[in-house]
């Protein structure tokens, strides 16, 4: 612990500005302040260290031996403190020019590219990081501090230390092979026969399985007939004949097209969810996690 009279570094800085130049006013002209007020300066830290530092007259100002003592103790003290600036300076540097993001499966595989090659495109320098999980790993990496911005879906509850903004709307789509008898059938599909019927889900903590839980609430709930890890290991199963599953539309827009997978129409059931950015309150949104918030929700 220092002691309570330990001068400030803006005056032993003052000190050692006055062993070089040797003039009270080329000091005061050097660190744009008043001559006054460097030899106010250089009176108090004579008082708090109880030393005679300076002799002065009318041909300038000269180091006494006690003061060119406190000088050379003084240059390395303020060289350090020069030294540990610069260094905060490359950290500050750094933070401004890094990205760390944590993004669900469906987020990170149709939206995350788009969005860092705009932000790329205004900041070639940017170095971007992007972790995969399911919504609840995001929560959990954001709440941890491990990265400075998540990207969610579905509705799950963030902790208090996390806020969130929503920056688009999304909607789950019911999908088979183009063989199942759902993709020949006419009518819609129902949220009872959705519930019997046993589905290829994700994992508990996907964004994807916990809006399909609920939507299936008031049908008796979910069944399973096989959880996997991601949206492509899902739609595999799909493509391969293992029954209906339910994925974003993002997700599963390039297989409707190809008419790889039938989209069946479903009555009575709200499949819509929100996509949503997440960050630390305490920490805040650095610049660049705002400005990729903000292309996100254009």
């Amino acid at each position: 612990m220092l002691p309570h009279d330990t001068p400030e570094l803006a005056a032993l800085d003052l000190l050692c500005s006055v062993a070089r130049l040797g003039s009270l006013g080329q000091v005061a002209q050097r660190h744009h302040v008043s001559q006054p007020a460097v030899s106010m300066r250089m009176s108090q830290l004579e008082r708090s260290l109880g030393l005679h530092l300076l002799d002065r007259d009318r041909s300038g100002t000269r180091l006494t031996p006690d003061g060119e003592r406190v000088v050379a103790w003084s240059q390395r003290v303020v060289g350090e403190a020069e030294a540990m600036m610069a260094a905060v300076e490359g950290l500050r540097a750094q933070r401004r020019s890094r990205l760390r993001v944590a993004a669900s499966f469906t987020v990170a595989d149709q939206l995350v590219p788009g969005w860092l090659a705009t932000l790329d495109g205004a900041m070639p320098d940017l170095s971007v990081t992007v972790e995969v999980s399911n919504s609840a790993g995001v929560l959990e990496r954001v709440t941890d501090g491990s990265v400075d911005l998540g990207f969610v879906e579905g509705n799950l509850e963030p902790p208090a230390a996390v806020a969130t903004v929503a920056v688009r709307d999304d909607r789950l789509a019911v999908v088979t092979d183009p063989a199942h008898p759902w993709a020949r059938r006419g009518a819609a599909v129902t949220g009872d026969e959705l519930a019997r019927t046993e589905l290829v889900v994700r994992e508990h903590g996907s964004g994807t399985r916990e809006v399909l839980e609920t939507a299936l609430v008031p049908f008796g709930g979910l069944r399973t007939r096989l959880e996997l890890g991601s949206t492509e290991a899902i739609l595999a199963a799909a493509r391969s004949g293992r029954g209906p599953v339910v994925v974003s539309l993002l997700a599963v827009a390039g297989d409707l097209a190809a008419g790889r997978l039938v989209e069946i129409p479903t009555v009575g059931l709200d499949l819509g969810r929100v996509l949503r950015g997440t960050w630390l309150v305490e920490r805040g949104l650095s610049p660049l996690a705002k400005r990729l918030l903000e292309i996100a929700g254009s």
